[in-house]
């Protein structure tokens, strides 16, 4: 899916790690969010409170996942899925562009 049709956006920004991550809500008529953003070169850790789905619309990175000692590396476009309650980390190597859907 290239665009959403009938959202919501909110207008302030998700900020963080001083700015060099950054992500705009999209709000679905179901009720539904995805974030919409970009990350900066640097090493981030996140967590989450529910399932979530990363899908990188372009950039070059690597992840480790709950649970792992290995990193995957993406470069282009590509998807990781994260659980419920968990943490992971990215190493971002080049501007990168992500949309992040909530289950």
């Amino acid at each position: 899916m290239n665009q959403f049709e009938q959202v919501t956006v909110v207008k302030k920004a998700n900020v963080y790690f001083d700015g060099k991550v950054t992500s705009r809500t999209v709000v679905f008529a179901d009720g539904t969010k995805k974030t919409l953003g970009i990350m900066l070169p640097g090493q981030y850790e996140f967590g989450t409170d529910v399932t979530e789905i990363m899908e990188i619309l372009a950039g070059d990175l690597s992840v480790q996942l709950p649970g792992s000692d290995q990193w995957i590396s993406i470069e282009g476009t590509g998807e990781f899925t994260v659980p419920a309650n968990a943490k992971f980390k990215l190493d971002i190597r080049k501007v990168t562009d992500y949309c992040c859907s909530y289950l």
